[in-house]
């Protein structure tokens, strides 16, 4: 079992809570590492349609954890077993929810960002504070951080060290929604027990989709976008699905 992490499993959904409270959940090797074996573990059970992240009523995650990273040299930098890590909970297919309480700052604000749908409490704050140590984002802050808020605020952001608000974060685009703190994990189950009842083959396409109009040029987008489309035309979801909408009733999808 996870000693950093809780996990709850209910109705095709999984709920996965950081748990180092002592430290307002500060990302350590062994936390990121129980992460991505849990999200590769919800990748291969197919009854799991899509997955929540939250941290607690304080803190979703307030960085690196800063001990750990003062006992590493570059050579230890450069070697650094978290990258692996990063690069699975990146690499997740099936929808993911952030539910954001307190600070998601640094690392946990990058963590948050991985998510692609974030849900914030009215409290929440949204930050890159790594140059006030004399570092900068290293786990995608400056890439998906500019993708998601545009430039000039990425650039205030990332240069300044000062966190955004909650309210702030809704306006640019950063977080989707924002509830009273005490219902933050709640609403995001809500959404994520809605996207789970939907087709999987579906889902993991149109978010595949959705990711590749970041990278790509509109032309390439939407070759990918048609190409995915005509695959799905072939499924027995789809089948279902339409059959379902003709004769009033709730699809009932198998993933194939």
């Amino acid at each position: 079992m996870p000693h950093t992490l809780a996990v709850h499993t209910h109705q095709a959904v999984c709920l996965i809570t950081l748990q180092r409270p002592q430290a307002l959940n500060a990302l350590t090797s062994e936390l990121l590492a129980e992460l991505a074996e849990q999200l590769q573990r919800c990748a291969s059970d197919d009854s799991i349609g899509a997955v929540v992240l939250t941290g607690s009523r304080k803190a979703f995650a307030a960085g690196a954890d800063l001990n750990e990273m003062a006992g590493r040299d570059l050579v230890g930098m450069l070697n650094d077993p978290r990258q692996a890590h990063w690069q699975t909970i990146t690499q997740f297919a099936k929808p993911l929810i952030a539910a954001v309480n307190g600070y998601a700052l640094g690392a946990g604000c990058e963590l948050a960002m991985h998510a692609d749908i974030l849900i914030a409490g009215e409290d929440a704050q949204f930050g890159q504070p790594e140059i006030n140590l004399g570092i900068m984002p290293g786990a995608g802050g400056t890439q998906r951080l500019l993708r998601a808020v545009g430039k000039s605020l990425a650039m205030q952001m990332v240069l300044s060290g000062e966190p955004i608000s909650a309210r702030r974060a809704l306006e640019a685009g950063l977080v989707s929604e924002i509830t009273p703190p005490e219902l933050t994990v709640e609403r995001a189950l809500q959404i994520a027990q809605r996207i789970a009842s939907k087709a999987p083959l579906a889902l993991r396409l149109a978010k595949e989709a959705l990711l590749k109009a970041q990278d790509l040029d509109l032309a390439s987008g939407l070759r990918f976008e048609r190409h995915a489309f005509t695959l799905l035309a072939g499924t027995a979801d789809r089948n279902e699905g339409i059959r379902a909408f003709q004769e009033k009733r709730r699809a009932s999808f198998c993933g194939k």
